[in-house]
């Protein structure tokens, strides 16, 4: 299994920015998929944002043009970095890690989550 720790979260004014880091355990490029999810209250978990071991990254529409995802391969560290932040996006953010081989879990590992909370 891989370990995710996540950090970034936080309180930030709609318009504002934030950036939502998780560290992974083992190096990223042995991960398959790395992906940011969140979850507002009384809603269901939503895939946000992911990329592959290629760097190919896909975003969930509502994200588009506002989110982007990057890596820091040195540190083991996927980013989420969150422009115009809007009241919508505030949730519980997760990152996932679909790693194969000794480190594949059914489901993929997951963080502890980052609260986000964006102000009108």
């Amino acid at each position: 299994q891989v370990q995710l720790v996540e950090s970034g979260g936080g309180l930030v004014q709609a318009g504002g920015s934030l950036r939502l880091s998780c560290t992974a355990s083992i190096k990223i490029f042995n991960i398959n998929v790395m992906g940011w999810y969140r979850q507002a209250p009384g809603k269901q978990r939503e895939l946000v944002a992911a990329m592959t071991s290629d760097s190919i990254a896909n975003y969930e529409e509502s994200v588009k043009g506002r989110f982007t995802m990057s890596t820091d391969s040195a540190k083991n560290t996927v980013f989420l970095h969150m422009n115009n932040l809007k009241p919508e996006d505030t949730a519980v953010y997760y990152c996932k890690a679909e790693a194969g081989g000794s480190y594949f879990v059914p489901g993929g590992s997951w963080g502890q989550g980052t609260q986000v909370t964006v102000s009108s």
